[in-house]
C-alpha cells in the first residue's frame, strides 16, 4: 500500500473465517517487505488481535510470550487459530498459532486481565533525554540513499523511529555500547481502540530491539553477510498508552553467546510513565573477519 498507516490498519483488521463453523479462526494479509519475509512485529500484532477477538470485552492483554518458528512469506495470507485455554474471574488465557500453507510460523500465548487496583511503582524514565523533535526522522536519516531497503525503511513503514545516539542502518556506531534508546510514534493518528494500540505497540517493539546487540559489537544492519532474526518475543503491558504519541524505547543487551543475543526494553510515554516491558532473544550471525 502507498499509505503505510492504512496498510497497518488493514493488516490488523482480521477476517473471521471460522464464524460459519463456530471455530476461533481468523485470516489476515501479509505486508510487503523488501526481503520477502513477513515482519515479526506484524505477525505478533495480528496474533494478539486474533486472541483479543475471543477474550471477554472487559479484559485487555497484559502479557504475551511468542516463538517464531519459521520465516513467513509475504506473498501468502496468514491463518490464526486461537485456543481458549482458560477464563477465570479476573484473567483469561489464549494460545494463538499462526499458519501459512498449513505450517506454523508463530506460536504465542497471551494473558488478559480485568482492570484492577493494586500496588503501583515503576523504574523511572531516563533523565536528560533529547526531545524527538530535536532528532532526525527515519526518512531524514536515510535521505539520498537510492536502495530499496533504505527507501522502504524511510518512506514505507507506519512508524517513525528516531535514534538518540544515531541510527546504525548504514554504519556502525562510533562508540560501542550495549545500550540505546529511540523515540517512536505512528506516522499519523490511529482510532481510539485500546486493543489496536496494544497490538500496534507489539508491532513497533520488534523494529529495533536487537540493535543493542549490534551496537555493542560495532555492527550495522548493512554489514555484508549479517544474518539476524527474532527467535522469541515476550512483552508485558503495564499502563495505557497511545502509539500515535511519542514513546521512548530504552533498550540494552545483557549478553550475546552462541550466535544468539538477548535484548531487553522498557517503553515510556512522554510523561515518564512506564508503559510496557519487552524481552527478545535473536539469532545474530556476523561473518568472521579475514585473518
Amino acid at each position: 500500500m502507498s499509505d503505510p498507516l492504512a496498510g497497518l490498519l488493514a493488516a490488523l483488521d482480521l477476517t473471521d473465517t471460522g464464524a460459519r463453523t463456530r471455530e476461533d479462526i481468523f485470516t489476515g494479509p501479509s505486508q510487503w517487505m523488501p526481503e520477502g519475509r513477513v515482519f515479526g512485529g506484524q505477525v505478533l500484532a495480528q496474533s494478539l488481535v486474533a486472541a483479543s477477538r475471543t477474550a471477554p470485552a472487559d479484559r485487555l492483554v497484559h502479557s504475551m510470550h511468542g516463538y517464531f518458528l519459521r520465516p513467513g512469506d509475504v506473498r501468502l495470507p496468514i491463518t490464526f487459530s486461537v485456543d481458549r485455554i482458560h477464563d477465570g474471574r479476573s484473567f483469561s488465557t489464549r494460545r494463538t498459532q499462526a499458519y501459512q500453507d498449513g505450517l506454523p510460523i508463530l506460536s504465542m500465548i497471551a494473558s488478559f486481565q480485568v482492570e484492577d487496583a493494586g500496588l503501583d511503582h515503576q523504574e523511572p524514565a531516563p533523565e536528560e533525554v533529547p526531545d524527538p523533535e530535536q532528532l532526525p526522522s527515519t526518512a531524514e536519516a536515510l535521505s539520498g540513499i537510492d536502495h530499496p531497503v533504505a527507501r522502504f525503511w524511510g518512506e514505507q513503514r507506519p512508524f517513525d523511529i528516531r535514534h538518540i545516539d544515531g541510527p546504525i542502518y548504514l554504519r556502525a556506531a562510533e562508540h560501542r555500547s550495549e545500550h540505546q534508546a529511540v523515540w517512536m510514534r505512528a506516522i499519523g493518528p490511529l482510532p481510539d481502540d485500546a486493543v489496536l494500540h496494544r497490538a500496534a505497540l507489539a508491532y513497533v517493539s520488534d523494529y529495533s530491539i536487537l540493535e543493542p546487540i549490534l551496537r555493542r559489537h560495532g555492527v550495522a544492519w548493512a554489514t555484508p553477510g549479517l544474518k539476524a532474526a527474532s527467535l522469541d518475543h515476550a512483552m508485558w503491558w503495564h499502563r495505557q498508552a497511545r502509539v500515535d504519541d511519542w514513546l521512548l524505547y530504552v533498550q540494552d543487551s545483557p549478553t550475546a553467546i552462541g550466535g544468539r543475543g538477548l535484548a531487553l526494553g522498557r517503553i515510556y510515554d512522554r510523561s515518564g510513565a512506564l508503559v510496557a516491558s519487552v524481552a527478545q532473544e535473536g539469532m545474530v550471525r556476523v561473518p568472521a573477519s579475514p585473518a
